[in-house]
């Protein structure tokens, strides 16, 4: 599966209210890239105010899956993405795979259809990042997706290992409160025995350290701890942490786990894109991650 120039792109937004305006730019950003766009019929609505009724954004998410026409549907960030969850149509998912692209409080979305389908999904990018699309990120999304899959991770900044170590699992995680929120749910896989290499990220701008740690202490209370194979912490400030840091370090040395920090993913300039359901491993003395795909 993949894309080809010329294909339909599906825009829609679960979490947050969508402007013509600003979505002007975006569209004409990913047209320029050879792809034909598709919005959602609900998409600039405001139903609540603050956003479209939870029927409404489902609405436009289930057209989207059923239209055969449309290749990726691709959402952004905000508040609210956990309501759509029961209204998702799984099964109509798992009949018409296509690629599914998001962050931020995309992670609630993106787990729950992997967790129901078994069908990868994809982290890292929004729309907006078509709207001043860097070529970083443009050769990320090239490569996922209209390339052969990457078989090794491509880097855009300096890594810090912070627990040396490898690791090999498969790949889950997202923004740190929406992953947290969803543990223990019905939306996240959590039983089936496979090792994890949990990827996290977040942002100085919405979580503070003690945020950051109390949404690990919450990882760390569930059983899905048990499953944790090694952790890739993503973006959060312009300049190293030293408290993030240290509680990575704590995180690492208390679970024995191979734990590394970059800034290639997540609320920043660089935004890499991470399969989530792909296999893959983690090296983090050498700095390296690579992909093992299978299936879908």
């Amino acid at each position: 599966m993949k894309l080809n120039i010329g294909d339909s792109i599906g825009i829609v937004s679960p979490s947050h209210v969508a402007t013509a305006e600003r979505y002007a730019g975006i569209i004409a950003g990913i047209e320029a890239c050879g792809f034909r766009v598709k919005t959602g019929e609900n998409l600039y609505k405001s139903t609540y105010g603050y956003l479209a009724s939870e029927q409404e954004r489902a609405s436009d998410f289930n057209q989207m899956v059923l239209d055969e026409s449309v290749k990726m549907v691709f959402f952004g960030g905000g508040y609210g993405g956990l309501e759509l969850l029961p209204y998702i149509d799984y099964d109509a998912i798992k009949r018409n795979p296509k690629f599914f692209l998001s962050y931020s409080d995309g992670t609630s979305i993106l787990n729950a259809i992997y967790s129901k389908t078994g069908l990868t999904t994809y982290y890292g990018q929004a729309p907006g990042t078509f709207a001043n699309l860097q070529p970083y990120n443009y050769e990320q999304f090239a490569a996922h997706f209209i390339q052969a899959q990457p078989d090794v991770w491509v880097n855009n900044s300096q890594w810090h290992s912070l627990h040396d170590g490898i690791c090999e699992g498969v790949l889950i995680g997202g923004y740190t409160v929406n992953f947290a929120l969803s543990v223990n749910s019905d939306y996240l896989k959590t039983n089936d025995g496979k090792k994890c290499i949990l990827f996290l990220e977040d942002h100085e701008e919405f979580s503070s350290i003690a945020c950051v740690s109390m949404f690990l202490s919450h990882i760390e209370q569930s059983p899905f701890i048990g499953r944790i194979a090694g952790l890739l912490f993503g973006h959060y400030s312009e300049t190293v942490n030293p408290q993030l840091f240290e509680r990575l370090k704590r995180f690492g040395q208390k679970y024995n786990v191979p734990v590394a920090y970059c800034d290639d993913f997540g609320h920043g300039s660089n935004q890499a894109i991470l399969p989530i359901g792909a296999s893959a491993v983690l090296n983090t003395a050498d700095k390296t991650m690579d992909f093992i795909y299978s299936g879908n």
